[in-house]
């Protein structure tokens, strides 16, 4: 099972969502930035990291506040640990995506998100979280 880490970074009433580039694995699906845990890495390096390569952010991550464990049709596996980011130094840039935008939380669910962050759309998407 891969481990995996996401951000919840807000700005006013609005959530960054980012899309997974067309060719890759799970192309065009929606899901909020982070990335794989590496050998030896605490989480919320890891996601700090995963910003700053992919955002060109330096972010300030707050406490855990989803957990979820899914197992895809294809055998791939993975623990997701969703974190608030308590803000942020620099302006979000697309490094790593096909689009990314600022989106109430009540549109979310309009999107194409992973399988495995729906739950956690859902959660937001009606305020409970």
């Amino acid at each position: 099972m891969i481990r995996v880490t996401g951000g919840i970074i807000r700005e006013g009433d609005k959530v960054l969502v980012c899309q997974r580039r067309r060719g890759g694995p799970f192309e065009l699906k929606w899901e909020f930035p982070g990335g794989k845990v590496e050998d030896g890495e605490a989480p919320q390096a890891c996601l700090a990291r995963e910003l700053r390569e992919e955002l060109g952010i330096e972010a300030a991550i707050g406490p855990e506040v989803y957990r979820t464990s899914h197992h895809y049709p294809n055998g791939f596996a993975v623990e997701l640990l969703f974190f608030r980011v308590d803000g942020f130094q620099g302006t979000p840039q697309n490094r790593a995506f096909e689009d990314m935008r600022w989106t109430v939380p009540a549109e979310l669910p309009a999107l194409d998100f992973l399988e495995a962050d729906r739950e956690l759309v859902a959660l937001l998407a009606e305020g409970r979280l």
